[in-house]
């Protein structure tokens, strides 16, 4: 049987996601979980299973988003010898595997919409056919779903069935992402970086106080999951430079990819590039003096940072993704226009252009 994870951390928005999801797990009911990338969707699942009277049932994890409409729906409902091209003999599904417990679905959102056909009939009735078979089985079992999505604009889109989240939609528990749990980060990096010295045979001096800093800065698009990984990138290194110093912060755990030999997208076509930058930048009269060409860029530049970060309300991570950056690109380019400092930024931004 799968172990339950103790959840990590005491802010609270983290507290109260907590506090919904114990509330509900004792109902027979489905559960959505609403969060962006690596927030701890599957953790929830875990707990809403394994707090409620299906505990000592199966508890059933599936990836909607690695399998194919026809792999996924053999996945959850099982199917009959022959069904399809190397179907050899009968399988069983996910759901008859979960008979008596719970079954997670996690990326809901990509499943076509015969799949949600077939999942609107199981949580509705609980009755299912496999792939290929006239039969009609039943089972009995609670499902959580977890998606990224916002799943009301998908339905509005055609892309998600209305009366699937409708079925679906219960409660739903949406996890706070990591930048709102800054009291939580130092916590986590500790108990990720622990377990990371342990794993190399060492003990754990702890991160030093300027890397707890860096971390609590760092705006974690990859959330609870990324944090992760750079705390055990941040202990690997640093136990290789000394077993007894505290932790030092690097840029390099924060991108492992960074590196001037990385291989880039081809460039677009000259033709497509000058279109673009036709139609996006404005250029400043040219006089009998002309322009400093290193400042114009310099300002084309900070316009298209800010832009980024005005569409992307303030998440660095998904603006650098926006303009196409890495990241650590990103936040080179944040520092190199000096625009941590907000009130200065503004004031240098709404300055006149120096004249030549």
């Amino acid at each position: 049987m799968i172990e339950p994870v103790s959840p990590i951390g005491e802010s609270v928005e983290w507290l109260a996601a907590l506090e919904q999801a114990s509330a509900v797990a004792e109902l027979d009911r489905p559960v959505l979980i609403i969060g962006e990338r690596g927030t701890g969707k599957e953790l929830i699942g875990e707990r809403l299973h394994f707090l409620s009277r299906r505990w000592n049932g199966p508890f059933i994890k599936v990836n909607c988003a690695a399998l194919n409409e026809e792999l996924l729906d053999s996945e959850l409902f099982g199917h009959e010898q022959g069904a399809f091209t190397g179907a050899t003999k009968r399988r069983i599904g996910r759901f008859e595997q979960a008979d008596g417990g719970t079954i997670f679905l996690d990326e809901i959102a990509t499943a076509t919409q015969r799949v949600q056909e077939k999942l609107l009939r199981v949580i509705e009735y609980g009755e299912f056919q496999r792939l290929g078979g006239e039969d009609v089985l039943t089972c009995n079992v609670r499902v959580s779903a977890a998606t990224n999505i916002d799943l009301p604009t998908a339905v509005s889109e055609g892309k998600f069935r209305a009366d699937l989240l409708d079925r679906l939609a219960f409660d739903v528990v949406t996890l706070p992402p990591l930048r709102v749990r800054t009291e939580d980060i130092s916590m986590l990096a500790d108990h990720f970086g622990a377990r990371m010295a342990r794993e190399l045979g060492a003990s754990f001096p702890g991160f030093s106080a300027s890397a707890i800093i860096a971390l609590e800065n760092h705006d974690w698009p990859g959330n609870v999951r990324e944090l992760k990984n750079v705390a055990e990138r941040l202990t690997f290194m640093g136990l290789r430079r000394s077993l007894l110093d505290p932790i030092e912060f690097s840029d390099d755990a924060i991108d492992p990819f960074d590196s001037p030999f990385r291989p880039r997208p081809p460039h677009k076509k000259a033709a497509e590039t000058r279109q673009r930058a036709d139609a996006r930048l404005d250029p400043p009269p040219l006089d009998a003096g002309g322009i400093d060409f290193e400042t114009e860029i310099r300002f084309y530049e900070v316009r298209l940072i800010e832009a980024a970060l005005k569409e992307m309300d303030g998440h660095q991570g998904k603006a650098a993704e926006h303009l196409g950056l890495t990241y650590h690109q990103f936040r080179g380019l944040l520092r190199k226009h000096d625009m941590d400092n907000k009130k200065k930024r503004r004031e240098e931004v709404s300055a006149p252009r120096p004249s030549m």
